[in-house]
């Protein structure tokens, strides 16, 4: 029996915009055919959004096709046909004597069919900076009249900024995220395993809300005393006892697309100097958001922040947030004094001040948040506040 298609994200001409972008750019740099290895990229073109990339494969986009093919691990065909828009003709499986093989791998399939259609003398694009040197040196050996040509990132410039029906997505994402950290005020106690109020949050970030599951679990963040000083570890063994300071970052998944959020809990009472701390990064969050519209630059969002801050006598290191999207961090413009990236209506930024003072002191608050012709929308709706329990 052949495999339906599952729900799709987008309707059919979401993805054909996306790929006639795409397009215009392999035409301006002469590309014939693209290789599209990254998987966010992958999922931003065609809906994919199963975790099979630890193994070689590749979307092939060629100028003439209005769909492109896709090179997959045999056993991972069945769901790119559940997922992705194109035709289930496209879709191909290479054998499974590819996996594991010292010498050979799916690399060889994707020029194997690259040359059986006679596009292996042409301009091929491919995301360079995120292939093995070895995988590069295989396209060049098995494709010697082929002009080869680094195509890395330009997919991914594209993805910065969003359709209407992807900000859709998102919004949906940042009610899901909204929903657990509603959920951490209901479990986050002394006596409450760290594991056990990750386990229940996490569950919500699962079933959703008004209808929509989450699609998958991002990076999940439980920050706890000892640790409240750290941007990225997980939960721990500990058990939450009085006095316990917890920051949470995490973000909700719909269809690969992700809204993420930050905040602060207490069980007890604020020290003074996480309430200066909180008072400081608020104002520095109003102050960031205020100056967003379209015309300045990430750079002039982190100034504000900045500015703000040091009035309350104390200062950030590292940069204020970056694009969000598809698999979390878009790797694109960055809300740093440095970043000269000019902002334009529906890029959408993750607004991250958490903030580690010391190696004993942090503090968690962020938001995500898109341009609009006018200033910023921020997706999730919860108070900036620290929760204290």
């Amino acid at each position: 029996m052949a495999m339906p298609k599952g729900p799709q994200a987008f309707p059919r001409t979401e993805y054909l915009r996306r790929l006639s972008a795409v397009k215009a750019e392999m035409k301006r740099q002469e590309i014939e055919v693209l290789i599209v290895t990254v998987s966010s990229n992958i999922t931003y073109l065609s809906g994919y959004t199963a975790r099979s990339g630890y193994v070689p494969q590749g979307l092939i986009v060629c100028l003439k096709d209005e769909e492109p093919c896709f090179i997959v691990r045999r056993c991972d065909a069945p769901s790119a046909k559940y997922e992705m828009f194109i035709d289930n003709s496209r879709i191909i499986g290479y054998p499974e004597s590819l996996v594991g093989n010292r010498e050979m791998d799916g690399f060889d399939a994707v020029s194997d069919f690259l040359r059986d259609n006679g596009l292996a003398s042409t301009g091929v694009g491919l995301e360079m900076k995120f292939l093995p040197h070895r995988s590069i040196g295989k396209f060049k050996a098995k494709m010697p009249q082929a002009t080869l040509v680094d195509f890395t990132d330009c997919v991914t410039w594209l993805r910065l900024i969003k359709s209407d029906l992807e900000i859709a997505i998102m919004k949906e994402a940042a009610a899901i995220a909204d929903a657990g950290i509603l959920r951490a005020k209901e479990v986050i106690r002394p006596g409450v395993r760290e594991a056990d109020a990750a386990a229940e949050i996490i569950a919500t970030l699962v079933r959703g809300v008004n209808g929509k599951p989450g699609t998958d679990v991002s990076d999940f963040h439980l920050c706890a005393s000892p640790l409240a000083a750290t941007p990225h570890t997980r939960w721990s063994e500990d058990v939450l006892h009085q006095g316990s300071q917890v920051n949470f970052e995490f973000g909700a998944v719909r269809y690969g697309y992700v809204s993420a959020l930050s905040r602060t809990f207490m069980i007890g009472k604020p020290s003074e100097r996480l309430r200066r701390v909180h008072e400081g990064e608020v104002a520095g969050m109003e102050a960031a958001l205020a100056v967003v519209r379209p015309g300045i630059t990430c750079g002039d969002i982190a100034t504000a922040f900045n500015s703000t801050i040091k009035k309350y006598g104390f200062e950030k290191e590292t940069r204020c947030g970056y694009s969000i999207g598809i698999d979390w961090l878009e790797p694109t413009a960055s809300i740093k004094e440095s970043d000269r990236t000019v902002l334009q209506p529906n890029m959408t930024f993750h607004l991250l001040l958490n903030n580690w003072i010391d190696e004993d002191f942090g503090y968690a608050l962020s938001e995500t948040f898109r341009v609009t012709e006018t200033g910023a929308e921020v997706f999730t709706t919860l108070p900036r506040e620290i929760f204290v329990m």
